[in-house]
């Protein structure tokens, strides 16, 4: 076998550790040994072996145990069972909960390089099912959109069709489904690509705010204009501009806008002269805008404007195949980012991810993930590591998001070591530049000593 390894040898017999040791050790692999169950557990936590070669028979953890904590949690983790003549049948269990094949023991030459031929084989194996898996992340990731689910695919195929014309598209879908991403990937596909892409939060301002940076303003147009500048309708021109919460703007906005989208001329704050504008309008909404044109709450003439074409991203509680592909992906974004090896998420842990409802949909899966990741003491996640997950029906009145709790809780530490970067990032098992990152993410401040 040409393709070193990391080998691990799993015996409570110190002879047979030491003779497998120094004959992986001479083909070239890293090898590391233990002498239970538990200890090799131990040391799998903190480095990846991909071959074990496991005793069945050793005191208090026997090998069929450790096979079965091994193919939970590091299922990509081949092993080979050690075993006697007498315990053939055992060793045939073991196959059937995983284990690759069985090495008799007093150890043959002939026998070893045949069983490291058929791990060669299995490794080769492994680098195809690697290859087609990435084939299949391409395929099922779209401009950055995750996921494979039916109602995921019917996102995707409208995304090309509507990209090619200029109608305006309003997107509908709750809060942190991933409407911007969807919007992203219209302009992505459309013929203003090379254009710019401008997304505001419509109800993240007030309106005379949202004003402003739509039509720009003349020096001296109202108090604090101290020079001229021109507002998003205007420098969008070519490219693509995204309303966010576009529910949340004011009737006169509405005007304003629908005058827009039908003249293509905008006039500053200040100015009479109207420049001529060049965009594509794509809306988003959480809100029934259908329903409150109906009631009287949203002018119909606007409405009727944005919504040529209607796309509804999904809840993820009505995607939950699709939970998975966005674990994976968010574990091995977090873990990258953290520099810390957690690269499993066990199947008990997964079940409690796809039954619970996310009402902060794809975003609070993120956040849960990132939480877990920089909390994480393993390899792997388990159903401890999620812990703060509740049933909605449980949750108080008022509770906060996991965006609010992590910063509450990164601020903590940060106090409690008087903002000793170094110390705290010990304490929450990180390294500093990740923390460096949290806390401008999170724009914590140190408050300032009053004195005494």
């Amino acid at each position: 076998m040409d393709e070193k390894m990391s080998i691990m040898i799993v015996d409570d017999e110190m002879i047979v550790r030491e003779s497998l040791f120094h004959w992986f050790e001479k083909s070239g692999h890293k090898v590391d040994t233990a002498s239970s169950g538990f200890e090799a557990l131990e040391k799998l936590e903190k480095f990846p072996f991909e071959l074990l070669f496991v005793d069945i028979k050793m005191p208090k953890m026997s090998g069929i145990e450790l096979l079965e904590k091994v193919k939970e949690e590091y299922p990509d983790t081949i092993v080979i069972i050690i075993t006697a003549y007498g315990s053939i049948d055992t060793a045939v269990k073991a196959m059937k909960l995983g284990a690759i094949d069985y090495l008799l023991k007093p150890f043959k030459p002939d026998h070893l390089s045949l069983v490291m031929e058929k791990i060669a084989h299995q490794h080769k194996l492994a680098s195809e099912y690697r290859y087609l898996k990435g084939r299949l992340e391409e395929i099922t990731r779209f401009d950055n959109i995750i996921g494979q689910s039916p109602e995921m695919e019917r996102v995707f195929q409208l995304i090309p069709e509507v990209a090619q014309t200029d109608s305006t598209i309003l997107i509908l879908g709750e809060t942190g489904t991933g409407k911007e991403l969807v919007a992203k990937a219209i302009h992505a596909k459309s013929h203003r690509s090379n254009g710019p892409f401008i997304a505001i939060n419509c109800g993240a301002m007030p309106d005379t705010l949202l004003e402003s940076e739509l039509f720009g303003h003349l020096k001296g147009a109202y108090t604090g204009a101290t020079h001229t500048r021109k507002g998003f309708l205007e420098v969008v021109s070519g490219g693509t501009l995204f309303l966010d919460e576009i529910g949340e703007i004011s009737p006169k906005m509405q005007v304003d806008l629908l005058r827009v989208l039908e003249e293509k001329k905008i006039t500053k704050l200040g100015d009479r002269a109207p420049v001529d504008v060049d965009f594509r309008l794509i809306s988003a909404t959480k809100r029934d805008l259908e329903k409150e044109a109906a009631e009287g709450n949203f002018r119909e003439d606007f409405f009727y404007r944005v919504n040529v074409i209607t796309i509804q991203v999904p809840p993820l509680r009505k995607r939950k195949g699709d939970i998975p592909l966005l674990v994976e992906h968010f574990l091995e974004k977090y873990s990258h980012e953290t520099t810390k090896r957690v690269d499993h998420v066990i199947p008990d842990a997964m079940k409690l991810l796809k039954s619970y409802d996310w009402p902060g949909n794809v975003r609070e899966l993120e956040n849960a993930i990132e939480r877990a990741v920089v909390l994480s003491k393993g390899r792997s996640l388990g159903v401890e590591d999620f812990s703060f997950l509740r049933p909605p029906s449980v949750l108080p009145s008022g509770t906060r998001s996991l965006r609010e709790i992590q910063k509450d809780y990164v601020r903590k530490i940060l106090e409690e070591y008087d903002w000793n970067v170094t110390q705290a990032s010990k304490i929450l098992d990180i390294n500093r530049v990740t923390l460096h990152k949290m806390i401008k993410r999170y724009e914590l401040q140190r408050t300032p000593s009053t004195g005494p």
